[in-house]
């Protein structure tokens, strides 16, 4: 049994997820029939102990159509031939999705531009139009 610490505050104990095995999809030859390698890996969000609601709402658009609507995460994973293999990789995803939920997006900061490059601005802008109308045909002139 181990608790695994998502933040500060924030913990996933082992008991809290729901490991089964199923059987893989794709190629396999006849061992595909036998064996259940592949993990289905189910949390139900409400055993994560600190997950304040901010966090669930990061978590759950980050998460996507892996979350039920009872509020269950499910990860399945595959992509190793052994199920003790697929069950490690399952649950470094689930913390790794709970790791980046738990961080809280920077606020922006609005700045102003500095009185310095609103005057280049101007300048440049200014050297431009004495450019272009330097293109023009004088007054008068029907050539």
């Amino acid at each position: 049994m181990a608790v695994h610490r998502i933040a500060p505050g924030v913990t996933l104990d082992d008991e809290d997820v729901a490991v089964e095995g199923v059987r893989a999809s794709g190629p396999g030859g006849q061992n595909v029939n036998k064996v259940s390698s592949a993990i289905a890996l189910r949390l139900d969000l409400d055993r994560v102990a600190g997950m304040d609601e901010a966090m669930r709402a990061r978590l759950l658009a980050l998460a996507g159509r892996r979350v039920t609507e009872g509020g269950i995460l499910v990860i399945k994973a595959q992509s190793h031939r052994t199920q003790v293999a697929n069950r490690a990789d399952a649950l470094a995803r689930v913390l790794d999705l709970l790791r980046a939920a738990a961080i809280a997006p920077r606020k922006r900061v609005p700045t102003r531009a500095t009185a310095g490059s609103r005057a280049r601005r101007l300048d440049s802008k200014r050297r431009r139009s004495l450019i272009k109308s330097s293109r023009a045909p004088a007054p008068g002139d029907d050539s």
